[in-house]
């Protein structure tokens, strides 16, 4: 549904993977997730949002890869790690789509000391590798609060699948990003809406 993309082109940031000095195992491939590229629009809204990092369950804390089993027990995918830690990296992927999208008068962290009319916060439900389906899946809630009462003026989950053919640190990571870019497609898209 969304015309930004779908997958493929973005995990490309394979950081070098080189030997560690001193523990001489070989260090994981360390993957990137991608924001949405600018679409060329115009028409700039007044509205300006700070976007929190998003909250979630302590394996979602950390940089590692994550598959979920059928019977629900979490596990980290040996051989790949994010970039950085997870929701930090989903909430910079997500002000830069929203700021690729040219639809906002601003977009910062709630730190930056930007005063703004609304605050998006979110929760990682889920951003897996679910083991029974072979399916990469993205699960985050948001809630759009208003700065001056903190009054909720609208709340959505978003959800995304992609199924992944095999389950290795590169596949993982590739289907997690495009299943991204699905919710962030669905997320910037609602934001804009004014919904």
């Amino acid at each position: 549904m969304s015309h930004y993309r779908t997958a493929p082109a973005l995990v490309a940031m394979l950081l070098a993977a080189t030997l560690g000095g001193c523990g001489g195992g070989a260090v994981p491939l360390t993957f990137d997730l991608a924001a949405l590229p600018p679409n060329g629009r115009v028409g700039t809204s007044a509205r300006s949002f700070s976007v929190a990092e998003p909250v979630g369950i302590q394996p979602f804390e950390a940089d590692r890869i994550i598959v979920r089993e059928p019977g629900g027990a979490l596990s980290f995918l040996g051989g790949g790690q994010w970039a950085d830690r997870l929701p930090r990296l989903i909430q910079t992927r997500l002000i830069q789509s929203l700021e690729n999208s040219g639809r906002l008068k601003s977009v910062s962290r709630p730190g930056d000391k930007v005063v703004s009319e609304f605050q998006l916060i979110s929760e990682i439900r889920a951003f897996d590798i679910a083991a029974g389906t072979g399916e990469a899946v993205v699960d985050i809630s948001a809630k759009i609060i208003a700065e001056g009462t903190g009054k909720v003026v609208a709340a959505r989950i978003f959800t995304a699948r992609v199924p992944v053919p095999k389950v290795d640190a590169g596949t993982a990571a590739v289907g997690l990003d495009a299943a991204l870019a699905r919710v962030l497609a669905d997320m910037v898209a609602w934001v804009n809406s004014g919904r």
